[in-house]
């Protein structure tokens, strides 16, 4: 490369990054918009991202499917991208009147359905190349060369291949050149027969070779959607896993995709998460610590502790103050005396609860932003109130969070000074009770730093 061309490059290569800083700091924080120069900006060895898409993303957001692998290419963290064709074979079979059952939401394999299949998979990966070179984003199809498989014949699923081997040589060559390789699910047996793979198989089997920086999930849904519809923001594994496959709140296929995920991670770097969204959103998800989708990370396990002998009490009120951005009262672990706390093993979030005349009292409730994106903040409020179905809080008038109190308060009373919520009470006596405990609390957080602790004076006014 001559020396005005390596300018040149350099340059594009600038004014990308100014774009990409200038989109973060609409949709996120300075933290976050530092973050990404820190990890994706920079010219060292290129960031891998393994993206899977359904068929259906490809059949009705093909556009916008395009775009986001082309601002993720842009970005610096480069999409290796496996697809699905479900959608587009269901309408190619019903038209060839091919009759194919699907067994526990897998397709029956026959030598009629994949004929039709490798045919529907290799049109579908064209339609996304095309897409692509259309936005001047190169890129290359790859339907073969990448995967062995052994023919396996089941009773139930017929003829499936197992992945043996990947030859992810070919496919990060293309990437680091500057082409996108779209990977269809076809694998090769070492007679030379093309067998038809779930998508989800191949982008597990890619992402174990690669080792990627990011694994992402394309769908419609743009997450794991409960079955009252409402979209799960994270999951931490270590803690939320056996509770989301037992109490009936996701469907089979989410169940599924849990699973299938669970495993991949187990077999991953800790630091690896697997995030689930829609192309629309795709950056906010990936960019943001409040994301837009479903993150799953192994997480870390949340402890229950009775009293503060277990706990290390510097380390939680270093957590505290950082999260409040105040200062705690220096007798605070002495006066007060928990009935429960739900501490993150990392010390990077925490709910407090007292008892106040027999009802749980949330006291504190803090995680750190980076704990916030992982989930760990969502696994701990969860449990508490599984935990804790009656429960009353209070919270600062202008805390930012209070919408998201009030989406999960059962009901709220305000003042210009507090915010009063509860769960759980129906009773009015036992609501006015708790409001009115709330607001006669002493505050525990200050703004400017503390006279000397005398055990007969009042508390500083907050």
């Amino acid at each position: 490369m001559t020396a005005f061309a390596l300018s040149q490059a350099m340059h594009r290569t600038k004014e990308t990054q100014d774009i990409i800083v200038r989109l973060l700091a609409n949709i996120g924080s300075r933290k976050e918009v530092e973050q990404y120069m820190r990890h994706y900006a920079s010219v060292d060895a290129p960031k891998f991202a393994v993206v899977k898409a359904s068929g259906s993303i490809i059949e009705n957001g093909l556009d916008a499917f395009a775009s986001s692998l082309s601002f993720l290419q842009k970005v610096g963290l480069i999409p290796i991208v496996v697809h699905g064709s479900n959608v587009q074979l269901d309408r190619a079979l019903a038209a060839a009147g091919v009759d194919a059952p699907v067994v526990g939401g897998v397709r029956k394999m026959t030598p009629a359905v994949i004929e039709i299949a490798r045919r529907v998979l290799r049109e579908t990966n064209l339609q996304v190349v095309d897409a692509l070179e259309s936005l001047g984003t190169h890129a290359r199809p790859f339907t073969s060369g990448v995967l062995d498989v052994k023919k396996i014949e089941s009773p139930e699923l017929g003829i499936i291949g197992e992945v043996t081997g990947v030859h992810d040589a070919v496919i990060t060559q293309a990437a680091r050149s500057g082409i996108l390789p779209i990977v269809a699910p076809l694998g090769e047996t070492s007679k030379g027969r093309i067998l038809v793979l779930r998508a989800d198989v191949v982008a597990r089997a890619i992402a174990l070779a690669l080792k990627p920086h990011k694994i992402v999930y394309l769908n419609e849904a743009g997450g794991l959607i409960d079955e009252s519809g409402v979209l799960r923001s994270a999951v931490n594994l270590a803690e939320d896993f056996d509770q989301l496959l037992s109490d009936g709140c996701f469907g089979a296929e989410p169940r599924r995709k849990i699973i299938e995920i669970s495993s991949l991670l187990e077999e991953l770097p800790p630091t690896s998460s697997v995030s689930i969204t829609s192309p629309e959103h795709l950056a906010k998800e990936l960019f943001t610590h409040r994301g837009h989708g479903t993150l799953v990370r192994r997480g870390e396990r949340v402890a229950r502790h009775e009293d503060w002998s277990t706990i290390d009490t510097a380390r939680l009120r270093v957590l505290l103050e950082e999260c409040f951005g105040r200062k705690l009262a220096k007798t605070y672990f002495e006066s007060k005396a928990p009935y429960r706390v739900y501490l993150a093993h990392s010390y990077r979030a925490t709910a407090i609860l007292t008892l106040e005349d027999g009802v749980p009292y949330l006291d504190k409730f803090a995680v750190t932003s980076e704990a916030q994106g992982e989930g760990i903040g969502g696994s701990i409020w969860q449990r508490v109130r599984r935990e804790n179905p009656k429960m009353f809080w209070r919270s600062r008038a202008n805390n930012p969070i209070n919408s998201w109190y009030a989406q999960n308060a059962d009901g709220l009373y305000k003042t210009d000074k507090w915010w009063v919520f509860w769960c759980g009470m129906t009773e009015f006596p036992e609501i006015q009770s708790s409001v009115e405990r709330a607001l006669a609390m002493p505050a525990t957080f200050y703004d400017e730093p503390q006279p000397p602790a005398h055990p007969d004076a009042p508390a500083p006014a907050a």
